[in-house]
């Protein structure tokens, strides 16, 4: 199955043509994609700590399961609609989120990656239909990947949102919309209410439908400098790509995070230090490990405990430290030290913790910062051994190399009664096929 090659026109004479791909349901169809006996079947995928539901299969919808329901108030129901409840899986929905970014950019010249489920493809110079490439895109994702996704095809970012949101919406257009041309996108926009355009949502359409705007067509043809004076320049700009004038441009990647957090809800509440301190330890490692898959180094950190705020019948408690590093670093041990330091500073006895968190700020790009030279100097072979601690953890699985204090199998790990196996990132949770 090939793909269309890129003209031999110059780059501005050629059409712009952005995709945007959409995974269906893609917590649950990740379930799905690892266990064939759950299509069809209605599934709910649930928050850290089996908090609340966070994903539901199209057949959930149908039985009127609520987005963001907590999972005690709607369990008994749930039992009785036969519906399939899964804990949140983030190593598998991690890796199968991979695998799409990387079956998508082996088929259009480049991506970005928006989120954990979304990309848009640049079209833009390919020859041929591009709804024929789409449906080539959806058909190997689902063979390739087992998973399911939404085409929408425009000439901006926001009318190919516009036509993702139709591919999903109407399901005769089987899964692919495309919107490159102006009368196809008279048409949707004439019909789409307004707060399914990227980046306005339901508030905002409350507003703009005091101005009569209640459609994407009436806000695309609204003048320009009063939405501008009105709500600001981001609207303006939505209203302009809505026209098909391109006013957000293309990126081969994201952009570095100006900082890292990384925090849990223990799956107990704790009231010694040991355990919490366990809990820091496991979150700075991840918080390292982010920091270095973006290349960046860490100049400060922010440390948090708290208790459960809103349980009214215990006392409460909160507080924070920030504390700036002798030099930049992005050594898990060097972040650890001061992250327990400022743990010990602002933990006190008496109080049932529910929550720590590290943050990484002060982030530069390794060789913007020039070296301090009265700070002590970086460890020896920092960087070799962080490289293959890193490289070994993605091969074997997180937390194969982990810090000494770091259990196992720790008593504060959040609660996961539902989760299922991890199946394509851990060896002994391989998918296995009985004969």
């Amino acid at each position: 199955m090939g793909t269309s090659k890129v003209g031999t026109q110059p780059a501005w004479m050629v059409k712009r043509v952005i995709a945007l791909v959409d995974c269906n349901a893609f917590y649950c169809s990740c379930e799905r994609a690892t266990q064939p006996a759950l299509k069809s079947k209605p599934i709910v995928v649930l928050s850290n700590n089996d908090g609340c539901i966070i994903a539901r299969s199209a057949e959930a919808k149908a039985l009127g399961i609520p987005m963001g329901a907590p999972y005690f108030k709607v369990k008994d129901e749930l039992r009785k609609l036969g519906v399939v409840v899964r804990s949140s899986n983030y190593p598998l929905y991690a890796d199968l989120s991979n695998r799409v970014m990387t079956v998508l950019a082996d088929m259009v010249p480049a991506i970005e990656v928006y989120s954990i489920d979304e990309a848009w493809a640049d079209f833009s110079g390919l020859q041929g239909d591009p709804a024929v490439l789409g449906r080539q895109i959806r058909q190997r994702l689902l063979q390739w990947v087992g998973m399911p996704v939404g085409v929408g095809i425009s000439t901006t970012k926001t009318l190919a949102k516009l036509a993702n949101w139709a591919a999903k919406k109407w399901p005769a257009t089987g899964g692919v919309v495309d919107l490159t041309s102006p009368e196809r996108q008279e048409k949707l926009l004439r019909i789409a209410p307004v707060d399914e355009v990227w980046g306005i949502g339901r508030r905002l359409a409350v507003k703009l439908s005091t101005m009569n705007i209640t459609t994407a067509w009436e806000l695309a043809h609204y003048d320009a400098a009063t939405l501008r004076k009105t709500f600001g320049v981001t609207v303006e700009r939505t209203a302009r790509e809505l026209r098909g004038v391109s006013c957000l441009g293309f990126s081969d990647g994201p952009l570095p995070k100006q900082a890292i957090c990384s925090s849990k809800m223990f799956g107990d509440k704790l009231k010694d230090l040991a355990p919490i301190r366990e809990a820091m330890a496991s979150y700075v490692t991840r918080a390292a490990e982010k920091l270095r898959s973006q290349q960046s180094l860490c100049g400060a950190l922010q440390v948090s405990l708290q208790t459960q705020l809103h349980s009214p019948h215990l006392p409460r408690y909160a507080n924070a430290m920030t504390v700036t590093l002798p030099f930049p670093t992005d050594d898990t041990r060097d972040l650890l030290g001061p992250a327990l330091k400022a743990l010990e500073c602002i933990y006190r006895p008496g109080y049932a913790y529910s929550k720590c968190a590290i943050l990484l700020l002060d982030l530069s790009q390794r060789g913007e910062v020039t070296p301090d030279l009265f700070a002590p100097p970086p460890r020896p072979g920092s960087d070799r051994l962080m490289k293959v601690i890193d490289t070994i953890n993605l091969r074997e699985g997180r937390g194969t190399v982990r810090l000494g204090l770091i259990p196992a199998a720790p008593d504060w790990a959040m609660r996961r009664d539902m989760k299922s196996q991890c199946f394509t990132t851990r060896w002994d949770e391989l998918l296995t096929i009985r004969g």
